[in-house]
């Protein structure tokens, strides 16, 4: 997802897709520990994206106060 995508979800839709990537971590991380993980490369474009998803959702926080 893109950046300003994301600058245009409000904290409810951040914090949804935010627990939607933690269950997808989750579960390509269950797919690694099997061995049957189909791109790798998947993993990283998670992690990251739970990192915009948190920095957009703190930059929200700061916003309100």
């Amino acid at each position: 997802m893109k950046n300003t995508e994301l600058r245009l979800l409000t904290s409810d839709q951040l914090k949804d897709k935010l627990r939607d990537l933690y269950r997808e971590a989750l579960n390509l991380r269950f797919q690694k520990a099997q061995g049957a993980l189909e791109n790798p490369s998947r993993l990283r474009y998670v992690r990251r994206s739970v990192a915009k998803v948190q920095t957009f959702l703190k930059e929200q926080q700061l916003k309100k106060q």
